[in-house]
């Protein structure tokens, strides 16, 4: 090939290149790996609902759910640029790296609001869009500065993070019953000693950037009590889907086993003192505990 036809194809190249990269740094401000989570634990509201909907519903309403959950996350991210910096998982985003202006992403979670809001109030139900918008503001507004002021943060962060499932469960019902609180239930008790995991494993990142997280505030002795203590409250909670009658046997057997594995990690990095090891462990239990219990809920119904 001669040099002047790669004179010719070259600046295509770079254009369609440029527009990978700016793709994917958007894509970046949403947290994919959260927000995939997020979309994973509100199908499971749904499924659990045992309602007969039509495809469409369920596309709306995850669709609606994704852009929601987007936005507060690209608003995080906005927020978060100037201490984002100093952590390494979030050290790459585009805002800290400089790859795209702060308004550009300001504006982009402005969009995904705007959007995807009256698509569950809309297309969905009201109660859906209610608990949408609260969990946005609560995430955007209350949890996200309380990040640098004291560890209650992960308390009232625990809040918006557990309401997906229950956003689930009324897009399929339009009601908020009890096991969708069931599922708001886990889903908080849940983040508590996972979030403790990674509040202890990535504790000089967080110095760094200027946030507090417990054991910045409270030391690790008492953060590793703490994540026993809302392990002991998870356990009953885990297996109210079955005292409802929505989940059966196999659940029932699914979160007793997987539990006691979780309970038992996090006793023992309290009992011998354990370090970030450890807590990367708990995390990596956390995530493991949480897939096996909602795909027991899906396979397992009351």
């Amino acid at each position: 090939m001669s040099a002047s036809t790669h004179e010719l194809i070259a600046p295509e190249g770079k254009a369609e290149r440029s527009v990978m990269l700016l793709a994917r740094d958007f894509i970046s401000l949403v947290k994919p790996r959260l927000s995939g989570l997020v979309l994973f634990t509100t199908a499971g509201g749904m499924w659990l609902s045992r309602a007969s909907l039509p495809w469409w519903q369920w596309v709306v309403a995850m669709v609606g759910t994704a852009g929601t959950v987007g936005a507060a996350n690209a608003f995080n991210c906005y927020l978060e640029r100037d201490s984002d910096r100093f952590m390494a998982r979030t050290a790459v985003r585009p805002l800290p790296q400089g790859r795209m202006e702060p308004v550009v992403a300001l504006v982009f979670a402005g969009v995904l609001a705007v959007v995807s809001l009256p698509v569950l109030f809309l297309g969905v139900n009201v109660l859906t869009g209610a608990l949408g918008l609260l969990a946005l503001l609560s995430y955007v507004l209350v949890y996200t500065p309380m990040k640098s002021r004291t560890h209650w943060a992960m308390i009232v962060g625990g809040v918006p993070g557990a309401l997906p499932p229950l956003m689930g469960w009324t897009a399929a019902t339009g009601r908020v019953e009890v096991p969708g609180l069931v599922l708001f239930a886990i889903l908080f008790f849940w983040q508590l000693p996972h979030f403790i995991a990674i509040a202890l494993f990535r504790k000089a990142e967080y110095r760094a950037a200027g946030l507090t997280s417990l054991p910045l505030e409270k030391g690790d002795d008492v953060a590793r009590l703490h994540a026993v203590l809302y392990m002991i409250g998870l356990l009953p909670v885990s297996v109210l889907p079955f005292v409802v009658g929505v989940a059966g046997w196999l659940y029932l057997g699914a979160a007793l086993v997987l539990g006691g594995m979780f309970a038992w990690v996090a006793v023992d990095g309290w009992r011998r003192k354990l370090d970030a090891v450890w807590a990367r462990k708990l995390f990596g239990v956390s995530l493991l505990y949480l897939t096996g219990l909602f795909a027991a809920l899906a396979i397992s119904p009351g």
